[in-house]
């Protein structure tokens, strides 16, 4: 077979608006820089791998900022080396020098008959325009892409969407558009509400975005030329042939979000065009989420699943880290399977597929694929489990009087259960009920659910962003307790984050905090424990030190809540103190599953 580079020699060729040629590569033809004009004119480039034989397929496309020349060995090296170090068996049947980050790898779909589409997004890679990621204006682009392509003459007119978090989550907002020719989606690890999901974590602003933006944005701006990366496949730079000089980039994109984010602590008007209708989605939704993704990920695949509008929707839950499970032969199984079916056409069993497919979690990592039929489990045993402030453990029954003072600085304050006699499976959604008071106007709420094997050790798993997280996170502001009445559940607290109520220092209030869904089975001699903090949580292993990691893994990866900017010392950095009082005592609401033959 003949290589890419050959049949494309020329570097910083400049850009055309006719199509290119075809080049023949690794048992594909590829299209590199297909010009895609948006509605208002502007043109985007995207990279197309075909099938060898002329004839029309399904497409599947993906559309974002991280460049579509960059492949992950290059632009995520430790990343990649660690994934293919424990499954080897993603390398197999691939050269995987077209295995961009966070969507598929062409030589593992073109074969079966699928066209793999990738668009550097407006102002991107060697799209020319603003750069202003999950922008409204992104996805209208991505809305004029599926129509392009379904237009085009190998197209057999269905368009499906799949991708990793920044290529989920902008599907639920192209598919709530319905774009006429949009045939299925495959949300892997994205989320639906920028403001609870990502932005300000129960009101807490989180750092992800900050970071997110100057690692892995800026230096794929177009116009950052030869000051970027080549891309090996055909030697062209990644960010476009020209290069501007950096008042030039400042001034071709929008401001990045970690500003507007900081001034706007309530949910309000700058977040809306951010949180998509999901109602409006008609078209059939794979929604798979990870338990270990706390911090951005798993919380919109669950809420996306339960609100999307489409008849034909489904709900997968794995664990790992944030790509392996999407790269590996049953994943990539599963996505052909359900897009095979609605795009294709084929008999893949999906019509057998449950509704709901979870991983339940034991520890050593150690999984067991069960099917259900909805979520939460109809079968679930809520249960709650008061706080004892003599003997801090969980209990059954409430413990009235009394108070508990922590530290918001240090590790807080744990109340545990005690070791299990036999085996515990806790799976679903988790909340506690809290009476907090605060020595000054506000008080921020970490909570961790952890669990101790019988020498003491935390057990711990892979997350999605740090390779060890406890089994459950939550976190409230106290100044935004306030509850929506209409959309909250025992089980899921919702709060409108629309004002703030100050605390009165001293005097207790009621707090109703959201704990992510979490899948956990407790082995006879393991103690759960409820973790109370006033600062993110840490395992105290250190940190994990991968190679080029640009933030602490020190259980919560990059979702941290530290910007003195939002938390002053003066306010934050103090005590808390936990109030039991008769009538609403704090208590640990848990989904408890009974086994199917109970």
């Amino acid at each position: 077979m003949s290589d890419v580079s050959a049949n494309n020699s020329s570097t910083d060729s400049a850009l055309s608006d006719e199509m290119p040629e075809a080049v023949h590569a690794d048992g594909m033809r590829i299209i590199w820089d297909a010009p895609i004009p948006m509605r208002d004119g502007v043109v985007v480039r995207a990279d197309i791998f075909l099938p060898e034989a002329p004839g029309q397929y399904a497409a599947l496309i993906s559309y974002g900022a991280y460049g579509k020349g960059v492949p992950m060995q290059v632009g995520y090296k430790s990343a990649y080396d660690r994934m293919v170090s424990a499954y080897p068996d993603i390398t197999e049947g691939s050269t995987n020098k077209y295995m961009n980050w966070e969507v598929v790898d062409p030589e593992k779909w073109v074969p079966d008959d699928f066209i793999c589409i990738r668009v550097d997004s407006r102002g991107a890679g060697r799209s020319p325009g603003l750069l202003d990621p999950t922008s409204e204006q992104e996805t209208l682009d991505i809305c004029d892409c599926i129509e392009w392509v379904a237009a085009q003459p190998w197209s057999n007119g269905k368009v499906g969407m799949n991708g990793i978090s920044y290529y989920a989550t902008n599907q639920f907002k192209v598919a709530a558009l319905r774009p006429p020719h949009l045939a299925a989606i495959c949300v892997w690890e994205g989320f639906v509400d920028a403001y609870r999901d990502a932005a300000r974590h129960g009101g807490i602003l989180s750092q992800f975005g900050a970071g997110w933006f100057d690692r892995q944005v800026l230096k794929i701006q177009h116009g950052y030329g030869n000051r970027g990366i080549r891309n090996p496949n055909n030697g062209e730079l990644v960010s476009g042939p020209e290069t501007l000089s950096e008042e030039e980039l400042a001034a071709n994109r929008a401001v990045p979000m970690t500003d507007p984010v900081l001034n706007h602590p309530l949910d309000d008007d700058f977040y809306a065009p951010m949180k998509p209708d999901v109602s409006r989605i008609e078209v059939p939704l794979l929604s798979a989420a990870n338990w270990g993704g706390m911090g951005v990920h798993p919380r919109g695949n669950f809420e996306g699943y339960l609100d999307a509008g489409s008849r034909q929707k489904w709900l997968e839950v794995h664990g790992d880290t944030h790509f392996s499970p999407f790269y590996r032969a049953e994943g990539v199984a599963l996505q052909k399977r359900f897009l095979g079916h609605f795009l294709q056409g084929k008999d893949t069993g999906w019509d057998r597929q449950p509704p709901v497919q979870l991983q339940i979690r034991r520890p050593g990592e150690h999984f067991t694929i069960r099917d259900e039929q909805e979520w939460p489990l109809a079968r679930t045993q809520w249960t709650k489990y008061y706080l004892d402030p003599a003997t801090r453990n969980l209990t059954t029954a409430p413990s009235a009087g009394g108070s508990v003072s922590y530290s918001t600085t240090d590790d807080g304050i744990t109340f545990t259960l005690p070791p299990a006699d036999e085996e515990l499976e806790i799976t679903g959604p988790v909340a506690a009920r809290l009476v907090v008071s605060s020595q000054t106007v506000d008080a921020d709420i970490f909570l961790a659910l952890r669990l101790f094997a019988p020498d003491g050790k935390e057990v711990l798993f892979i997350g999605s962003n740090d390779p060890r997280v406890p089994i459950g996170l939550g976190w409230l502001r106290a100044s935004h307790r306030k509850l929506d009445e209409a959309k909250s559940l025992p089980y899921r607290p919702y709060h409108t984050h629309d004002e703030l109520q100050p605390l009165e220092p001293g005097k207790p209030v009621v707090l109703d905090i959201e704990i992510l869904p979490t899948s956990i089975v407790v082995p006879a001699g393991y103690t759960l424990a409820l973790n109370i903090r006033g600062c993110d949580y840490d395992h105290g292993l250190g940190d994990a030190g991968f190679p080029g990691q640009p933030y602490p893994m020190t259980g919560v990866g990059p979702f941290r809540h530290a910007d003195p900017r939002d938390r002053p010392p003066e306010i934050f950095n103090g005590e808390n103190t936990l109030h039991f009082e008769q009538g609403r005592e704090p208590y640990l609401l848990l989904p408890i599953i009974p086994s199917k033959e109970a």
